[in-house]
């Protein structure tokens, strides 16, 4: 069968690296075993996740996500300011609509190499998440650990336009992490599988948080995980609407709008490199 090859642009967003394919003008539809050849860091070109920018009839372009291991995914925060970044730059405008599996997003400048993303109603209902079964989404009834002594328990569980559980916790170490968080992916709890955050409410205004990401692992930083820590936080009283949120590869702004309850992240945009992929 011959090579195929396609131009693409690295990129990351406070860490969380992607690469990018314009798809606009030529389909662009690897299986998942070429996902995950081209997303391993030792072998392929390495990322958390492959990004192809494709054509849309109700906004500026249609961004498709998959994860390094081959699954497709709803959106990715970090990725929607990428890609925002990319097409603004390409039309000249400080304002464009990205669709997603998620739903629509609007992207528009915020700084140079910045970009705020409107992410918004964060998605609450059990059914929304979506949940195995009805619980209130403020703490649900999950734990981890001895039953009479829970190392994690009680988290928040939000939908972003992909689901996620934020644990309330100062253990942010990697082994922790990366244990907790595989364990949880695939709770029987959460029936499309699910992103863990652990998040260290430092200040009002102030969380630490690392994400283990549903297909990616333990990533630099994750979107719509800081969207939801900020949700899960403030909902309980640990935060402000508006914090900083801290991941491994920066910092990005969390403002869950009071007035129309939207969810605005803005974070740093970075090129890395461009190349040519050989599928």
């Amino acid at each position: 069968m011959a090579c195929m090859t396609r131009p693409f642009v690295k990129m990351n967003g406070a860490g969380n690296d992607f690469v990018v394919v314009n798809a606009l003008e030529q389909p662009f539809a690897p299986n998942e075993d070429e996902i995950r050849a081209l997303g391993d860091r030792a072998t392929g070109e390495g990322f958390d996740q492959l990004i192809s920018i494709e054509r849309s009839e109700t906004a500026d372009a249609f961004m498709r996500v998959w994860n390094a291991d081959g699954s497709m995914v709803e959106t990715c925060g970090n990725a929607l300011r990428c890609v925002g970044w990319l097409l603004m730059q390409a039309n000249g405008a400080d304002r464009v609509v990205i669709d997603t599996a998620g739903g629509p997003t609007t992207a528009t400048r915020a700084g140079d190499h910045r970009v705020t993303v409107d992410m918004g109603k964060p998605r609450l209902d059990w059914t929304q998440v979506p949940l195995a079964e009805e619980m209130d989404t403020r703490g649900i009834e999950l734990q981890v650990g001895p039953i009479d002594a829970p190392i994690l328990h009680t988290p928040g569980a939000v939908s972003m336009g992909n689901p996620h559980v934020v644990f309330f916790t100062d253990r942010q170490d990697d082994v922790f992490v990366t244990g907790s968080g595989s364990l949880i992916e695939h709770h029987p709890l959460f029936p499309q599988g699910v992103n863990v955050g652990f998040a260290n409410v430092l200040d009002c205004d102030h969380i630490r948080l690392r994400v283990w990401e549903r297909g990616a692992g333990l990533t630099k930083a994750c979107g719509t995980g800081a969207c939801a820590a900020l949700v899960a936080t403030a909902r309980r009283g640990l935060t402000d609407r508006k914090a900083t949120v801290v991941v491994d590869g920066g910092e990005l702004v969390i403002d869950w709008d009071a007035e129309n309850d939207h969810v605005l992240m803005t974070g740093p945009v970075e090129i890395e490199r461009t190349g040519m992929l050989s599928i």
